[in-house]
């Protein structure tokens, strides 16, 4: 980015021995980032491995299914906590990136920048709880598949002679 002039760099002293490298944005790199902003979003294909593997799920043991969704939910709960952590620096106004962006732009635009903010947040938050959701009911359906012995006539369908 600094290459192409969207970016210029500056080296700043820190502490007694260390330097660090600040960026700002450079006028064509404001005029950039309006540009991407105005364009259609480019998605792409979702390939979850999470969601890839639970496809194949009726190929392992119960206790190694179960394990496999137990991580999910854990990893999925460590995200949810560290998206609301950043949803309540925002409503505490502590966060100390949105707050150095504050800083730079004018102060009629501050609180549209503080609700998107915590908007994008919003979001991230509800996806964690619909992966955990979706973790929750694929341990429901182990438990329901173990009652009905349908497990046990899978494993023994698939079990070589």
């Amino acid at each position: 980015m600094e290459h192409a002039g969207l970016i210029e760099g500056e080296e700043q002293t820190r502490g007694e021995r260390g330097t660090r490298r600040v960026y700002h944005v450079t006028p064509a790199g404001e005029t950039a980032y309006r540009e991407w902003l105005a364009s259609p979003a480019e998605y792409q294909r979702v390939r979850d491995p999470a969601h890839l593997r639970a496809a194949y799920l009726e190929n392992a043991t119960p206790d190694a299914a179960r394990a496999f969704l137990h991580a999910h939910i854990a990893q999925w709960e460590g995200e949810l906590s560290q998206f609301q952590g950043q949803i309540d620096q925002i409503d505490q106004m502590t966060s100390t990136m949105l707050n150095r962006r504050l800083e730079r732009i004018p102060a009629v635009e501050r609180e549209r920048a503080i609700d998107f903010k915590r908007f994008a947040y919003e979001g991230l938050v509800d996806r964690a709880d619909v992966e955990i959701s979706w973790a929750r009911r694929g341990l429901d359906l182990i438990e329901r598949l173990e009652r009905s012995g349908a497990w046990d006539d899978m494993l023994a369908a698939s079990a070589p002679e």
